[in-house]
């Protein structure tokens, strides 16, 4: 149900957009069952990053472990490929251009850790340039309040 889906934005689109290692926001899960990033690769020819999704014990991100996710590449127009099960090691983006991946990861993934945060890492594999972005996607919301004033901590 769209209407109980809050969107935020995990990392600003930008021509170099996943140079070194990069984070998204770190989001509160205390409030939803689940998220889904979104990664959004446009024009980029040879550039790839091994993406993974770590819990977070508070905002600042500094004590963190690394979750298992389920994820699709949609690299061809629509086509979604199929729905893969990543270990806390994660996966590697294939390279070029006009490609979208959806991370989705269940709050129950953070129990073990004891973390209620989560964000978005990806560290490049391949150094060359690759405009893009990430957007966050919250489900499942555990209150009457449909959406959230913020999510973004």
């Amino acid at each position: 149900m769209e209407q109980y889906l809050h969107v935020a934005k995990g990392i600003d689109p930008v021509a170099d957009a996943f140079s070194g290692t990069v984070y998204s926001d770190i989001f509160s899960m205390r409030r939803h069952g689940n998220i889904t990033f979104v990664i959004y690769k446009g024009v980029g020819a040879t550039g790839t990053s091994t993406i993974t999704v770590e819990a977070c014990d508070d905002v600042s991100g500094s004590n963190v472990s690394a979750v298992a996710f389920k994820y699709q590449a949609i690299t061809t127009g629509d086509t979604h490929g199929s729905m893969t099960d990543a270990t806390s090691a994660g996966f590697t983006t294939t390279a070029g251009s006009s490609q979208l991946y959806k991370i989705m990861c269940d709050a129950s993934a953070l129990l073990a850790s004891g973390y209620g945060f989560i964000r978005l890492k990806a560290v490049e594999s391949v150094d060359s340039p690759v405009l893009g972005g990430i957007l966050a996607i919250m489900g499942e919301p555990r209150d009457e309040k449909a959406v959230q004033a913020t999510v973004i901590v």
